[in-house]
């Protein structure tokens, strides 16, 4: 049986009907017209890198300055009005030093913001399968596990399972002498990476010795091993010093690293070779540093490519230099073999190989990142952290080493000059031994008395403020 069909009249013709129509016109003509007077978001064309140490904070205090900077780069919202990473060359697990800014800065900062010394390893594929020892402090091994490393080992373990071998312990050779030994067995050593400085170098320094000599074997009978059967070594940070809360700067991992190579070469009478150098100023943490302020970009809703990045540091060594690197690996490569835009062919990407910089400092051609953008590099180098000027001294700002004055950035923008490039030129070189010492690496676009002076500087520039 089939219904009958109903047809459903409006009779637009009574008074209430016209009256309700143009109530609801009125109404959406109204929201129409809000959202078109709201200002558009304004699209920017860069980036803002940020170290940490002596820029924000020094160790767990935060310098005032920056609270003040990144109250300028949110909106209303809380929202960050422009991309930005956090680049530093510390060792800690990326979400808890994204809370750590958080509370800081009292601004939402995200995991995916941190790039810290061994970040760029998450892209070390041929390395993750591998076994592999890792040396730092603290939760090296959740750090690995994030990286996606899947099978790990520490000194301690080492020493655990071979007890001869750490006998620059004096306690452990007391216990060998009246308990014995009993060896472990445990796998070969197939790759080193270097996190970070150890607790106890001079123990750490013997097995590694002893782990590069033997290819992994650090039990077995000690052979010169040519260059050509050296294991993987990774290095992470190679800051010969950073800026914490005493007034002058303290030993970094770079100071580890230097004992490593001259032991190694006192040993084996070969330099220690480097897979990869990770960490401020190597090319590879400023290409990923790159990669990240694009993805930061693209999560704020910005569709215009990044064309400059900014880099705010306090040490020459790793922060200008790391920038300035930076800038002669696009100018020398990227203008060369960046890829045809319309190519849709992701799996064909240019590898970017340098041939004029060593292999550790190259990106592996593995690598998948987004499409380089960026043209231009500006190092912005401030007066807060381990660079100090000459006219100036730590302990200028009285009993407390964390002031940093109360001037606005708008005046002290213009007392920033602070002689920089005289002083830079006659500091001594503490950089990595890898890497080029060249008084124009040193050299930032400007120097700013902190970190709130320096984002004054760009927003300015960038017609943003």
């Amino acid at each position: 049986m089939s219904l009958p069909q109903l047809e459903l009249r409006v009779d637009n013709s009574s008074p209430k009907f016209r009256k309700d129509a143009i109530n609801h016109k009125t109404i959406m003509n109204s929201n129409n017209n809000r959202l078109n007077n709201q200002p558009r978001k304004q699209s920017p064309s860069f980036g803002i890198c940020f170290d940490i140490d002596g820029v924000i904070a020094r160790g767990s205090v935060p310098i005032s300055s920056a609270v003040r900077a990144f109250g300028r780069l949110v909106d209303d919202d809380g929202q960050f009005r422009v991309p930005v990473a956090f680049v530093t060359n510390s060792l800690n697990r990326n979400v808890d030093r994204a809370r750590q800014l958080s509370a800081m800065l009292g601004v939402e900062v995200s995991s995916d913001q941190m790039i810290l010394a061994p970040s760029p390893l998450i892209m070390f594929n041929d390395l993750h399968d591998k076994f592999c020892l890792v040396v730092g402090q603290g939760d090296i091994l959740e750090i690995a596990n994030d990286l996606g490393f899947k099978k790990v080992c520490t000194v301690e373990q080492i020493a655990e399972a071979y007890p001869l071998l750490d006998v620059a312990d004096h306690d452990n050779r007391k216990k060998l002498a009246s308990d014995g030994f009993v060896e472990k067995d445990f796998p070969q050593v197939e790759a080193v990476i270097l996190f970070g400085e150890p607790k106890r170098w001079e123990s750490a320094l013997q097995l590694l010795v002893d782990v590069l000599r033997t290819g992994g074997r650090p039990n077995m009978a000690t052979t010169l091993v040519g260059l050509d059967k050296q294991l993987p070594v990774v290095a992470c940070n190679m800051d010969l010093q950073f800026m914490h809360q005493a007034k002058t700067p303290r030993y970094g991992h770079g100071a580890f690293l230097i004992c490593l190579e001259a032991l190694f070469k006192k040993i084996t009478n070969y330099d220690l070779q480097y897979t990869a150098l990770v960490g401020k100023p190597s090319e590879i943490t400023f290409r990923y540093a790159e990669h990240v302020l694009t993805t930061q970009s693209r999560k704020l809703g910005f569709n215009e490519p990044l064309k400059t990045m900014y880099l705010i540091g306090d040490t020459p060594d790793s922060d200008i230099a790391g920038s300035n690197l930076y800038q002669q690996f696009v100018n020398r490569v990227w203008t060369k073999q960046r890829p045809d835009t319309n190519d849709n062919n992701h799996s064909q990407q240019t590898t970017y190989y340098d041939p004029d910089i060593p292999p550790c400092r190259n990106v592996p051609s593995t690598v998948r990142f987004h499409e380089p953008t960026i043209d231009r590099v500006e190092p912005i180098l401030v007066c807060t952290g381990v660079y100090r000027p000459k006219s100036s001294s730590p302990t200028d700002s009285g009993s407390d080493p964390f002031s940093d004055g109360n001037a606005s950035s708008d005046e002290s923008e213009d007392n920033t000059s602070c002689d920089g490039d005289e002083d830079i030129k006659s500091a001594p070189f503490h950089g990595h031994r890898d890497f080029p010492h060249c008084s124009e690496l040193y050299r930032p676009t400007r120097v700013c008395s902190d970190v709130d002076a320096a984002v004054h500087h760009i927003l300015v520039r960038q017609a943003f403020e």
